[in-house]
């Protein structure tokens, strides 16, 4: 089914994105694997052809043009070949909003040109090691002080980018006794006293993601760095998920999409019995079969970027999406991997890393239960 919500300029921006990925990302993400990180140098490129930011205005140093279907090309392009480990569609989707919409213009002049030639690297920092879903119970605080600075102190866990990273945005709670209300975010620099990052944690997937524990201790962040009002963190995060949700679930049709190419390919080449593995009628009724499911996966993340674009796209669409794409996603590598038999289970393939980078789009971005809940809750019961 031919996709239509694309004009000539974004096939354009797509052609440039694909040849980036294929010539600086492709060549290098297995070594990058090992290494437990993308280097710097690819932040500053992505930077110099314009590929971050490109909804900032241009008085900022960004593209200026609000449209969110730049941001989907790139997540598309980076999933399609398995560039799990460029944390460039956190940057883009979820950090830049959070400034174009509660940033003051100092704040905004400090920062968002350095994001946009790559040379800020970002983060957001909202799960701790006892807390995962339930935002209002983080243990962060952030204590306001007599001279207007806030007192920072806690940990944060699972933080992509956590080592890159330059600038933080940090839910912490400036009430303790409150519960949503007391909830702030802060724009925590790198080299701020008191802030330190754990060890690169050791994931069974996005290998080259350079996810690590950050550690505030007695962290003073100037009142300068609060973004938006004190206490209205919550609700800031609350308008911001749809976002992040939606950009989860564009990566993973296209995650499942670039599986069930490499899978087609290799069936048509693969020989058992003496013909290819993709003639006989199993192999066909299973691909025929995630053929259809991404097909009708697409078409609704197309309607829902659609709906974004236009300010219409709902908190519940956003986790129809996120939850149906991540666990078709889960679906398809799995068929993919048995159609591989053996090799599917090797690292080598690409097919079995894509296999262990799934499972987690499943858990973060909020878990699919509760996708499930929010969706139910809006339907009333």
């Amino acid at each position: 089914m031919e996709r239509t919500i694309f004009t000539e300029e974004h096939d354009r921006f797509r052609e440039l994105v694909a040849r980036f990925a294929a010539d600086e990302i492709a060549p290098y993400h297995l070594d990058w694997e090992e290494e437990g990180m993308v280097p710097r140098e690819l932040w500053t490129k992505a930077g110099a052809l314009g590929l971050l930011c490109t909804d900032v205005p241009t008085e900022y140093g960004g593209g200026g043009v609000r449209d969110f279907r730049y941001n989907a090309i790139i997540t598309e392009e980076f999933s399609r070949i398995g560039a799990s480990g460029v944390g460039i569609p956190l940057h883009n989707d979820v950090i830049v909003p959070y400034l174009l919409e509660y940033a003051t213009d100092e704040q905004r002049q400090r920062w968002l040109p350095g994001m946009a030639r790559g040379e800020l690297i970002t983060a957001i920092a909202m799960t701790e090691p006892g807390t995962g879903s339930d935002l209002a119970a983080v243990a962060t605080t952030a204590i306001p002080q007599p001279d207007g600075s806030y007192l920072l102190n806690g940990t944060k866990t699972f933080i992509t980018n956590g080592i890159l990273s330059d600038l933080v945005i940090v839910v912490a709670k400036t009430d303790p006794d409150a519960s949503h209300g007391g909830i702030s975010l802060f724009m925590v620099e790198r080299g701020m006293e008191g802030f330190s990052r754990g060890a690169r944690l050791d994931k069974i997937g996005l290998k080259a993601q350079d996810t690590a524990e950050l550690i505030f201790q007695d962290v003073r962040v100037p009142a300068d760095n609060l973004l938006g009002e004190e206490g209205q963190g919550f609700v800031y995060l609350m308008q911001a998920l749809p976002q992040e949700r939606l950009s989860i679930a564009v990566g993973a049709v296209a995650g499942a999409q670039g599986a069930l190419d490499e899978t087609l390919r290799y069936c048509m080449q693969r020989e058992a019995f003496g013909r290819p593995i993709g003639s006989f009628q199993n192999s066909r009724f299973v691909l025929a079969e995630m053929k259809t499911k991404v097909t009708i996966g697409q078409t609704f993340v197309d309607r829902c970027i659609e709906g974004l674009n236009a300010g219409e796209l709902t908190v519940d669409e956003a986790a129809m999406a996120k939850w149906w794409t991540t666990d078709l996603l889960g679906e398809v590598v799995d068929a993919c991997v048995q159609l591989h038999g053996g090799y599917g289970f090797m690292r080598e393939y690409p097919i079995a890393r894509a296999y262990c980078d799934a499972r987690v789009s499943r858990i973060y971005g909020g878990t699919n239960e509760i996708m499930k809940e929010i969706i139910g809750r809006m339907m009333g019961v």
